[in-house]
């Protein structure tokens, strides 16, 4: 009780942030597809100029979670076809470095300077940073993680920007790749954003995906678990870079 309440106390700012980025795409995703049902043709047979300003705009409602990028990725796909997937990848990408340097500069450190008071919590971060890679891999993979939600906590775990763009890169294509078929198979957008899962196959895919993420992340997790409190427990022993 007296971590929790510590962890309140001086991280409240860092917590109601993170609450922020779980609960608002839900509400972004409901009025974008409102605008699309009103305007359906909205986004049809746009020209270069129009579509960059596209890819622009998704990259900043993905960062600020406005927008899930499952809905971005289900959209895209359906209007703009597989031409659009490089526009796609980079919106990824430029969402996750805006997502990141917010979190940096919302939390400052505060959070891991915060769980560094506890040797234990601060050892286990500590082995979450050197295996980084299979981390942000991991959460991406996933299609119930909130992607802004994860670019926030990866940031304030403290793995290095530029592993953690290419790695945030790599683990979205898998999911973003399949939804983005979806979407340029789909004869109803509108239809499939409000239930992209639907059909058998979209089911074993997305159990799939979530399967191996679960999985993957618990191994690494437990892993980190299980070093980190072997180097805490050991006299001056040091965490390996």
């Amino acid at each position: 009780m007296a971590f929790l309440r510590a962890l309140f106390q001086k991280n409240f700012s860092t917590l109601l942030t993170m609450f922020l980025l779980v609960a608002v795409p839900l509400l972004g995703s409901s009025a974008v597809a409102a605008l699309l049902y009103q305007h359906q043709h909205l986004l049809e047979g746009l020209r270069w100029g129009p579509a960059l300003l596209y890819f622009a705009l998704t990259a900043v409602t993905m960062a600020f979670a406005l927008t899930p990028t499952t809905f971005v990725a289900i959209a895209t796909g359906y209007y703009f076809g597989w031409a659009g997937l490089p526009g796609m990848v980079a919106a990824y990408a430029v969402a996750a470095a805006i997502g990141y340097e917010l979190a940096l500069r919302l939390d400052h450190g505060k959070l891991r300077q915060f769980l560094h008071l506890f040797p234990k919590a601060g050892a286990v971060v500590d082995q979450l940073q050197t295996q980084s890679w299979s981390l942000i891999i991991l959460t991406r993979l996933s299609p119930v993680l909130p992607f802004a939600l994860m670019t926030f906590v990866l940031a304030m775990v403290g793995v290095p920007r530029r592993r953690f763009l290419a790695a945030s890169v790599a683990g979205m294509l898998p999911r973003s790749l399949f939804f983005y078929w979806l979407g340029t198979q789909a004869s109803d957008v509108l239809a499939l954003l409000r239930n992209p899962d639907q059909g058998a196959l979209s089911k074993l895919v997305l159990v799939g995906l979530v399967a191996a993420s679960l999985f993957g992340l618990f191994f690494v997790f437990n892993r980190a678990l299980k070093r980190g409190l072997e180097g805490n427990a050991a006299p001056g022993a040091k965490i390996s870079p």
